[in-house]
Formats: C-alpha cells, sequence, structure tokens
C-alpha cells in the first residue's frame, strides 16, 4: 500500500509541474494571466501605391505646405533699384517676415508687433495720386502690383516736414547717421566719401550726396498735403516712408502715403545676392552664378 501511495504523489508532482516562462507586465495584466491572441493583419483597402503615386503625393504636400507658407509666413523678393543702398544693394533677393505685422489683434504668446519707426517694410507701390501718368509710363512701376522696400519714418498722427537734411517729426530732427555717397546711377553700391562716426542714438544709415541741400516744399506730398509751415499729418492707418538713398528714392515724398492695407511684410535678411554690375565672365551661367555671386552678404540681417 505504501509503494501505491507513493507512486501516486509522483504521478501527481510530474503533471502539475510547468515550464517557467520569464515575468511580463502584458502578461500580468492579460486575463487569467494568458497572452491574447494577435489580431489578423489587416489589408490595404484598394490597390497598393505605387512608387511614382508616393512621389506624387509627397510633391503635393510640399507644394501645399510652400503655398501656405509663402501666402501667411515669409515672402522672397529681389531688389532690382538702388533708393535703399547702401542698406540694400541692386541685386539682393531679401526673405520678407509676413507673420510679424499680420492684421488683427496679437495675441501675446505670437511674434506679432505693430509698425515701429526705423522698420524696413516691404509693400504695394500705391500709385502716385498727384501725377498718375507717371504710374503708366513705366512698365514695371504698376500701383498694386509693384513690390516696394523703404524705411518707416512716420506713424499714423505724426507731425511731419523737413528741413534740409533734418527730417522733423513731431518737433524733434530724428537721428540718422549720415553718411556722404555718390550715386554714379549705375548698379554698383554707392561710392563713401565721409562716414563720420556712428552716435548711440543714430540707430540706422542714410546717404546723401556731398553738399547741397533739399528744401522740403520741393516734393510733392508738402506742396499738396502740407499746411502754411510745410508740414503734414500722417493719415490714420498710414505710413509715411523714405528710401536710405536720400537723393535717389521715389518715396512718401513725392506720392504720399503707404496703406496698412499695402503692407506686405518686414524685410528680415539677404538670402542671396548677385552683383548685376560685375561684367559676364564668357564661361556660362555657372561660372558667373559663382564668381558674381555676393558671398559676403548672404545671410546679412536687414536693419
Amino acid at each position: 500500500m505504501a509503494s501505491i501511495t507513493t507512486d501516486k504523489v509522483t504521478n501527481s508532482e510530474t503533471d502539475t509541474t510547468a515550464e517557467a516562462q520569464p515575468f511580463s507586465l502584458l502578461r500580468l495584466f492579460n486575463r487569467n494571466g494568458h497572452q491574447r491572441t494577435p489580431a489578423p493583419p489587416v489589408k490595404p483597402k484598394g490597390p497598393p501605391k505605387t512608387v511614382w503615386r508616393e512621389y506624387f503625393e509627397s510633391a503635393v504636400v510640399t507644394v501645399i505646405m510652400a503655398l501656405f507658407g509663402m501666402t501667411f509666413i515669409v515672402q522672397a523678393v529681389k531688389v532690382p533699384t538702388g533708393s535703399m543702398q547702401n542698406t540694400i544693394t541692386i541685386g539682393d533677393h531679401l526673405l520678407v517676415n509676413k507673420f510679424i505685422f499680420a492684421p488683427g489683434e496679437s495675441l501675446p504668446f505670437l511674434p506679432q508687433r505693430e509698425i515701429r519707426r526705423g522698420d524696413i517694410i516691404v509693400f504695394k507701390y500705391p500709385g502716385n495720386p498727384y501725377d498718375p501718368k507717371r504710374d503708366y509710363e513705366r512698365p514695371d512701376n504698376r500701383p498694386i502690383v509693384t513690390n516696394y522696400v523703404k524705411r518707416v519714418i512716420g506713424l499714423p498722427g505724426d507731425r511731419i516736414r523737413i528741413n534740409g537734411k533734418d527730417v522733423i517729426v513731431n518737433g524733434q530732427v530724428i537721428p540718422e547717421h549720415r553718411i556722404q555717397a555718390i550715386d554714379h546711377n549705375r548698379k554698383d553700391p554707392l561710392e563713401i566719401v565721409n562716414s563720420p562716426p556712428r552716435k548711440p542714438d543714430e540707430p540706422y544709415d542714410v546717404y546723401y550726396k556731398p553738399g547741397g541741400d533739399e528744401d522740403e516744399y520741393d516734393y510733392d506730398v508738402f506742396q499738396k498735403e502740407g499746411n502754411k509751415d510745410g508740414e503734414i499729418v500722417v493719415p490714420p492707418a498710414s505710413y509715411f516712408v523714405m528710401g536710405d538713398n536720400r537723393n535717389n528714392s521715389e518715396d512718401s515724398r513725392y506720392w504720399g502715403f503707404v496703406p496698412r492695407d499695402l503692407v506686405i511684410g518686414r524685410a528680415m535678411f539677404v538670402y542671396w545676392s548677385y552683383d548685376e554690375s560685375a561684367p559676364p565672365s564668357g564661361g556660362g551661367f555657372l561660372l558667373d552664378f559663382f564668381k558674381n555671386t555676393r558671398w559676403s552678404r548672404t545671410g546679412t540681417l536687414v536693419k
């Protein structure tokens, strides 16, 4: 009898022995400690995508993102004239921040703000109300079509007059670092004649030809909009702008104010600059590109 009992105990121990498994949190939380049966793979609906279709979809997404960025965030512009030399040179290609001056109330966590005096802005040319015929003499200077880049001098409500080289805003001469330079009316930068040391309160450079002062009454805006003292007042939601190349810039002195609705954005930096005054090298497009690109201006902040 003892032998039979022993055999039963031995067999029972053998039957209940299980193979040891590694600890698993997934198995611990599964029902009854058993692993779940994996779900069968789901077959994609429709025909399989070809390589060309995947490329096409990627291209469409890229185009949509680029259009969104160009519409609401940044825009690339080229500077074809010298009204902002030498701050911006002919042949500079700029990136414009369109988001910073977005219309409507700005939120505190967004990089938006109002336009300030001294900002360099890009805007649609509003046209010349004092001499409309001039707008149609040049095909590259169309109202609401041609982009201009200038520096903001007057804000809405500002009182402005010009006395020689002094730009007087609200009774105070605005501080500017004046540099004497010769404009040869070519596509190369201005020739600097005299550049005095910059004072701490002079935030930006302006360029005048040596000698000679301009009278404020010579400018159309002061003749048409000014009072008896030769002073104008910037209308609401408008701005008075001037080029840094003061003797060779058609700006608010000649055609008036820039409406807020025509402002595109603020010029940020030069992403590429090509020296259009340089002669062709004779080695073709690629050689001209590498030889005539102003590499030192790439990445230059516009200020």
